[in-house]
C-alpha cells in the first residue's frame, strides 16, 4: 500500500486526480484495443508507461503487478509446442481424421471440429488455430466445397474446447494463477461443460450446415488419396516432443502435489525441450535453432498481458475495482446464488465487445476484492468459475472477441476469404447466447450449495 500512497503524491505534483489519471488511461487504453486502430500491445505498452509516468504507480510496484507465473505457463508451453509442431503430427492427426470419415464434406467437419476442440485443451487458442486453419484450407480445396463453414467451427470449438484445461487458453491461465486453481481443478469444472457444448454446438451446425456441404467422387478420392504418414517430417524429433509433452502434463496435472507453480514445470519442460531438440548439433547450430524456436513465441501476447496486468493493477491502487465488487455484493443482496448468474453473463457480454483477455485482467481483483465479504475463498469459487466460463464462450460472440477469432480471420483474408464482421456476428451470437444459457444450468446443478440457497 506504501507504494500506491506514494502514488498518490506524485499524482498531485501534476494537479490531477489520482482515480481520475488511472480510470482515463484504462479507458483510453480499452477504446483503443476495441477500435483496433493500433496494435494492442502497443496501446497497452503505452498506458503501462502512462501509469507510472503520470504517477499512479512505481516502477517498483508495476514490475511487482505483473504475473509471472501467468507469462512463464505461456512461454513455457509455446516453447513445447512450437518444437512438437515441426514433426508435423497436429497435420497428421487432421488428415486422419478427414480420411477416418471417408472424406465426406459432412463428416471432414465434424472430425475437425472435434480435433480442434480437443487440440485447444492441450496447447493454447491461438496456437490451435494457426495449426488447423491452414489444413482446412488444404483439405476444403481437395473436397472443393466452400470453407466458411469450416472456418467458423474452427474458431467455434477452438473457443469452447479452450475452456476445458488449464493451458487451453490466456484467461484461464489468468484466472488459475490468480485464484490458485490446478489443472485438476479445471478438468473436473470445466471439461465437462465445455465437451457438453462442443457436442451440443456439433450436432446443430451439422444440421445446418452439413446436409449442404456435398463433393463430388474425384474431390473425395483426392483427398483420400493424402497420405497422413508424409505429415510427419522427424519420427526421432516426435518421440522427444511427445516424452516431453506427457511429462508436463502430468506434472501439470500433480503440480498442487509436488508443490511446484505451473510456470516453473512449463519453463522446466521448455528447457529439457530446447535441449533434446539441439542434442548432437554443433554450438552455431545450436544457437541458430534456439533463437529460431524463440522467434516463434507469440511476443506479441506476452508484452501484452504484462502491459495489461500493469494497467489494471493502476486502476485497482485507487480502490475503484474494490468498490465495483461490493457494488455487485449490494446489487445481489449478498446472494452468492445470484453472483454466480451476474458474473457469468456480465463476462460473456463483455468478451463479445471486447479482447476477453482484458476483460478477463479487471474483473480479477473485483472477485479478489468481494471474497472477505462472500465468506472467504471457498465461498467465492463458482465465481471464478463462472468468470471462465463466460469468458470462453463470449470469445464466439464477435470477431474481435477472442484472439483466435483475429488471427483466422486474417488467415482467411491471405486465402481470399474475407470473413465479415456482421457476418461473423450472425453466427456468433447465437453461439454465444446457447453456450451460455447451457452453462447456466450447468452451474445450477453443478454447485447446488450455492445456487440452491434461497
Amino acid at each position: 500500500m506504501h507504494g500506491a500512497v506514494e502514488a498518490a503524491e506524485r499524482s498531485i505534483l501534476f494537479g490531477l486526480n489520482h482515480t481520475m489519471v488511472a480510470v482515463t488511461i484504462m479507458l483510453f487504453t480499452f477504446f483503443i484495443i476495441f477500435t483496433e486502430k493500433l496494435n494492442r500491445s502497443i496501446i497497452v505498452i503505452l498506458g503501462a508507461s502512462a501509469m507510472v509516468i503520470m504517477g499512479v504507480l512505481s516502477q517498483v510496484d508495476a514490475v511487482n503487478s505483473i504475473d509471472f507465473n501467468t507469462l512463464a505457463l505461456l512461454v513455457g508451453m509455446m516453447i513445447i509446442v512450437n518444437i512438437t509442431e515441426k514433426t508435423g503430427i497436429f497435420q497428421y492427426i487432421a488428415v486422419w481424421s478427414a480420411k477416418k470419415v471417408k472424406a465426406s464434406p459432412r463428416g471432414v467437419l465434424i472430425a475437425l471440429s472435434l480435433v480442434t476442440g480437443l487440440l485447444s485443451g492441450i496447447v493454447d487458442a491461438v496456437t490451435a488455430v494457426f495449426l488447423m486453419t491452414p489444413i482446412v484450407f488444404q483439405i476444403t480445396r481437395r473436397l472443393e466445397v466452400r470453407p466458411f463453414p469450416y472456418l467458423m467451427m474452427t474458431i467455434f470449438s477452438c473457443n469452447i474446447g479452450g475452456g476445458a484445461t488449464l493451458v487451453g487458453n490466456p484467461p484461464n491461465i489468468m484466472v488459475g494463477s490468480a485464484a490458485n486453481l490446478h489443472f485438476l481443478d479445471f478438468i473436473e469444472n470445466m471439461m465437462p461443460i465445455s465437451y457438453l457444448v462442443l457436442f451440443i454446438l456439433i450436432v446443430s451446425f451439422d444440421f445446418i450446415w452439413g446436409r449442404k456441404l456435398v463433393a463430388t467422387p474425384e474431390a473425395r478420392e483426392r483427398l483420400m488419396s493424402m497420405n497422413e504418414k508424409d505429415s510427419i517430417t522427424d519420427r526421432v524429433l516426435l518421440q522427444k516432443s511427445l516424452f516431453v509433452l506427457l511429462g508436463v502434463v502430468i506434472a501439470l496435472v500433480f503440480a498442487h502435489n509436488i508443490h511446484l507453480e505451473t510456470g516453473t514445470i512449463a519453463m522446466f519442460g521448455a528447457g529439457i525441450m530446447l535441449y533434446l531438440y539441439t542434442l548432437g548439433l554443433r554450438q552455431q547450430e545450436i544457437d541458430h535453432k534456439v533463437e529460431e524456436v524463440f522467434s516463434l513465441v507469440d511476443w506479441s501476447t506476452i508484452f501484452f498481458l504484462m502491459g495489461l496486468f500493469i494497467v489494471v493493477f493502476g486502476l485497482e491502487t485507487t480502490g475503484l475495482l474494490t468498490v465495483i465488487g461490493h457494488s455487485f455484493v449490494e446489487i445481489s443482496g449478498g446472494a452468492i446464488n445470484k453472483l454466480i448468474y451476474v458474473f457469468l453473463w456480465i463476462a460473456s457480454l463483455f468478451s463479445c465487445m471486447i479482447d476477453n483477455i482484458p476483460f478477463v485482467a479487471t474483473m480479477i481483483p473485483i472477485i479478489k476484492s468481494i471474497e472477505a465479504d462472500m465468506g472467504g475463498r471457498d465461498a467465492i469459487m463458482p465465481l471464478w468459475w463462472s468468470l471462465v466460463m463466460g469468458s470462453c464462450f463470449g470469445g464466439n460472440g464477435t470477431l474481435i472477441a477472442s484472439s483466435a477469432n483475429v488471427v483466422v480471420a486474417g488467415i482467411a483474408l491471405k486465402e481470399g476469404h474475407h470473413i465479415k464482421f456482421f457476418k461473423f456476428m450472425l453466427w456468433g451470437l447465437p453461439v454465444t447466447l446457447v453456450s451460455v444459457a447451457i452453462a447456466s444450468v450447468y452451474l445450477y446443478f453443478r454447485y447446488p450449495e450455492f445456487t440452491h440457497v434461497m
